[in-house]
């Protein structure tokens, strides 16, 4: 029996995404008064889905509890719609995204800091903020994934999904320097147009990577503990055949013995 339920866990960490997007949003920052204000920056948009997903698997939660012994279809159908789009959500986004941005961010901070997080924002940005939007991420995504099994979709498909967000965000990035003639991040500026091309690239490829990775973890995770389920049946019947035989035989050298 788990320490603390799933649905308790699920509610905590979907107030803590709204008290950092509260807080987030109420910093009085020079880059959230320019062009695309927060949403050009990839933190906020996956500050944005983590709270769309948790807030989804809260919903489910609740109509669980809601339509718990009752027999309506309709209400099954729209559950189970709201179940593909939770574990569409986990797969394609909320697992890829996160893990992508707590990766990039804390290896090009631990690289050289300046080219991702200067260290101006140290006078707007709390420590613990910081960690909430770049670190806090990944444990919350992975108690998700270990708490509740979650359906992946083919592997073409889905990687093709993660593939058109990281391309769309790109676009983003390369429209909001089109329109301000500033790159949304410091170390954009510092390279040449070939070298973009190759950072933009092999981003793709490692979101890319982030969801097969996920859909390989959520496989071990929930195949290790299906099996382990279905082997302690097993070995319960195996120690009550083996007490069985000892006891029969303890039986019939008791007989022989009289």
């Amino acid at each position: 029996m788990a320490l603390i339920p799933s649905q308790v866990l699920r509610v905590a960490i979907l107030l803590s995404y709204f008290s950092i997007l509260c807080h987030y949003k109420a910093l009085d920052m020079p880059a959230h008064q320019t062009y695309g204000g927060s949403w050009k920056f990839l933190t906020f948009i996956d500050l944005v889905i983590q709270a769309v997903f948790f807030g989804v698997c809260v919903l489910i939660d609740v109509s669980s509890l809601l339509t718990k012994g009752g027999d309506s279809r309709e209400q099954e159908r729209q559950l189970r719609k709201l179940i593909g789009l939770r574990d569409w959500m986990m797969a394609v986004l909320a697992f890829p995204v996160g893990a992508f941005v707590v990766f990039t961010f804390w290896s090009l901070y631990l690289y050289d800091r300046d080219l991702v997080y200067p260290r101006l924002l140290d006078n707007f940005i709390p420590q613990w903020l910081n960690h909430g939007m770049h670190t806090t991420v990944l444990p919350f995504i992975i108690i998700e994934m270990r708490t509740t099994h979650h359906r992946y979709p083919s592997r073409t498909w889905g990687v093709a999904a993660v593939c058109c967000f990281g391309v769309g965000y790109i676009l983003w990035t390369c429209w909001v320097h089109q329109v301000t003639g500033v790159w949304v991040y410091p170390v954009l500026e510092r390279i040449t147009p070939l070298a973009r091309v190759v950072f933009f690239s092999a981003m793709t490829v490692v979101i890319c990577v982030f969801y097969v990775l996920g859909e390989i973890l959520n496989s071990y995770i929930w195949d290790h503990t299906h099996t382990a389920s279905l082997q302690l049946p097993v070995l319960c019947d195996l120690k009550h055949t083996e007490h069985t035989a000892v006891c029969e035989h303890s039986n019939i050298t008791s007989i022989c013995d009289s």
